[in-house]
C-alpha cells in the first residue's frame, strides 16, 4: 500500500469513527439527564469529538458507584426501620399548612424524620466557631466524629487538634474524614495527614481518587460536607471547612481575600440524624458500619423547643434531594424568600422557582458576595443577574474582601434551611452535601438577625448599575454559563 492509499483509508477511517462517535453520543448522552447538561456534552462531542468523548468518559457520569449507592440504600432502609414512628411533632396553631408535604418529601428522599425537642444556635464567628467546636470535643466521653470538606493543620485550627488529641489521650474514639481531591489541593495537606496520624486519630480520605490502588470515581464528585458530631449529643454543621478563614492560598493572601461563614450548633434527638450522615460516609469508605454508634432516633418531645430535619443529599442518591427541597419550599412561601448562596448558578427548574415567587408578590432577597474567588462560577452567576433583577429578585452584594460563604435560605417566618449546600448544579449533582431544615420562630429570628449583619455589610445591585456593564463582561458571563451546564 503506498503513501496515497494508506492516506486514504486513514481518513476513511477517522471519519466512520467520527460519525459512529455522533450516532453513539446521541443514544447515549441524553439518557438520564437534564436537557441543558445532555445539550453541552452533545455540543462538546460534535465540536471536538475526540476530546469531547474523552471528557465525557472522566466526568460525564453523575452517579457514584453501585457499591456506595447500594451503602446508601443500606443505611437508608435502617434508618427507616429504626425511626418508624418518630415522624411526629406537636402541631400548635402556627404550624403551616404547606409543611407536612416537606417533611414527607424529606423523609421519602433521605430517609430521616422531623423530630422535636431540639435547641441549634446559629454562629457566624469564624475563629469562635473552631474555638467553640474544639471546646464540645474536650467534653467527649465515648466518641467524636469530625467530617469536613477541607481539613487542614494550621495555626487557626490548632483548638480542635489539640482537642482531638487530648480525647485520644482519655481514650475516646476519634475518627475524621475529609475530601481527598479537595485535600490535595490545600496547603499543607502532607502535614495535615502526619499530624492526624501523630495524635492517633483514626483518619481517611472520602471519594479517593487512587486508580491505581483500585480506587476510583469521577474525579469532580466531591463530598462536601462540613459536621462534627460529640458522644450523639452534640452536633455541628454548616459551611464553614476546617482551616484558616484565608485558606492560605497565596492569591487569596495577595488580594487580602477571607471567607465569612454560618455554622448551626444543634443539641437534641436531631443529632441521631447528624451521626447517620457520618455512619454512612464512613462505611462507604472503611467497609466497616458503626452500628454502636447507630442508635435509633429518641422521640423526644418538650414545648417551645425547635422541630428539626436532616437532609442528606448528592450522587448517591436517585433525586436531587437538596434541589427538590429548596423548590418545594419557594413554592409555598407566601410573604418572603431569603436566600444565602456564595456560588448561585441555578438550573431553570429554580430560575422559574424564584421568579414564579416574585410574580406572586412574595419578596425574594439574594445574598452574593461582590467579587468571586472562583472565575468561571463567578461570572456564570452574574449571567442570572438581569434575569432576575426584571423579576424583581433584591440581589445585594456582599463587601469585599470577604467571601460570603454561608450557606442558607429562610421561608416567610416559619421556616429555615442551613448546610453545606450552595444553590448551583454541582451541589444539586455532584457533591455529597447535608441541609438541616428547620421549623421554629426563635431559630428564624436568629437567621434574620444573621441577614441584617449582612445587609450592613452589602449593597443593593440595580438594574440601572447592572445596565453599565461592559461588552467583555457580558461574553464572558455567558460563556462560563454554556460551561456550568456540562454534568
Amino acid at each position: 500500500m503506498n503513501q496515497a492509499e494508506f492516506s486514504f483509508w486513514l481518513t476513511v477511517v477517522a471519519l466512520a469513527v467520527d460519525f459512529v462517535i455522533r450516532v453513539v453520543a446521541i443514544i447515549i448522552v441524553p439518557r438520564n439527564r437534564r436537557p441543558s447538561s445532555a445539550l453541552g456534552w452533545l455540543l462538546a462531542i460534535f465540536f471536538i469529538p475526540y476530546i469531547g468523548v474523552i471528557l465525557f468518559l472522566l466526568i460525564g457520569s453523575p452517579r457514584l458507584g453501585r457499591k456506595r449507592r447500594r451503602r446508601q440504600r443500606e443505611i437508608n432502609q435502617f434508618i427507616l426501620d429504626s425511626t418508624e414512628g418518630f415522624d411526629k411533632v406537636a402541631h400548635d396553631k402556627s404550624w403551616p399548612v404547606w409543611l407536612d408535604r416537606v417533611v414527607e418529601l424529606n423523609r421519602n428522599l433521605g430517609a430521616i424524620p422531623l423530630v422535636g425537642g431540639n435547641s441549634a444556635q446559629m454562629q457566624i464567628d469564624y475563629e469562635k466557631n473552631i474555638i467553640d467546636i474544639a471546646a464540645d470535643i474536650d467534653k467527649a466521653k465515648n466518641f467524636v466524629h469530625v467530617e469536613f470538606y477541607i481539613l487542614s493543620s494550621d495555626s487557626v485550627t490548632e483548638p480542635v487538634f489539640l482537642a482531638m488529641q487530648r480525647a485520644v489521650e482519655r481514650g475516646v474514639e476519634v475518627r475524621v474524614l475529609f475530601d481527598h481531591v479537595a485535600a490535595m489541593r490545600t496547603v499543607g495537606y502532607r502535614k495535615t495527614k502526619k499530624r492526624l496520624t501523630k495524635i492517633g486519630v483514626d483518619w481517611h480520605l472520602m471519594l479517593p481518587f487512587l486508580p491505581f490502588q483500585g480506587k476510583y470515581e469521577r474525579p469532580d464528585l466531591r463530598n462536601h460536607r462540613k459536621l462534627v458530631i460529640i458522644d450523639g449529643s452534640i452536633g455541628w454543621m454548616g459551611s464553614q471547612n476546617l482551616i484558616d478563614s484565608s485558606y492560605l492560598k497565596k492569591s487569596n493572601l495577595k488580594r487580602g481575600l477571607h471567607w465569612k461563614d454560618a455554622m448551626v450548633r444543634l443539641r437534641g434527638p436531631i443529632v441521631a440524624g447528624l451521626n447517620a450522615i457520618f455512619i454512612t460516609d464512613w462505611y462507604s469508605e472503611t467497609d466497616v458500619l458503626l452500628t454502636r454508634e447507630a442508635e435509633p432516633i429518641e422521640a423526644f418531645h418538650e414545648d417551645n423547643t425547635l422541630d428539626c430535619q436532616i437532609v442528606p443529599s448528592g450522587p448517591g442518591f436517585a433525586s436531587e434531594n437538596n434541589l427538590r427541597l429548596f423548590l418545594t419550599l419557594m413554592y409555598s412561601a407566601q410573604e418572603k424568600i431569603i436566600i444565602t448562596s456564595p456560588y448561585f448558578v441555578p438550573d431553570e427548574s429554580l430560575m422559574y422557582a424564584i421568579t414564579s415567587a416574585c410574580q406572586r408578590g412574595v419578596r425574594v432577597e439574594l445574598f452574593v458576595s461582590e467579587i468571586g474567588d472562583q472565575a468561571l462560577v463567578y461570572h456564570a452567576q452574574r449571567s442570572y443577574y438581569e434575569a432576575l433583577l426584571r423579576a424583581g429578585v433584591i440581589i445585594w452584594l456582599y463587601k469585599a474582601p470577604t467571601i460570603l460563604h454561608s450557606k442558607h435560605m429562610s421561608i416567610d417566618d416559619e421556616v429555615a434551611v442551613i448546610g453545606s449546600s450552595n444553590m448551583d448544579m454541582r451541589s444539586f449533582s455532584l457533591n455529597l452535601e447535608v441541609s438541616l431544615m428547620v421549623r421554629g420562630a426563635s431559630f428564624v429570628q436568629q437567621m434574620r438577625d444573621v441577614e441584617d449583619a449582612y445587609r450592613e455589610n452589602s449593597r443593593a445591585l440595580t438594574l440601572e448599575e447592572w445596565k453599565q456593564q461592559p461588552l467583555r463582561s457580558t461574553v464572558l458571563d455567558g460563556l462560563a454559563r454554556l460551561t456550568s451546564s456540562l454534568q
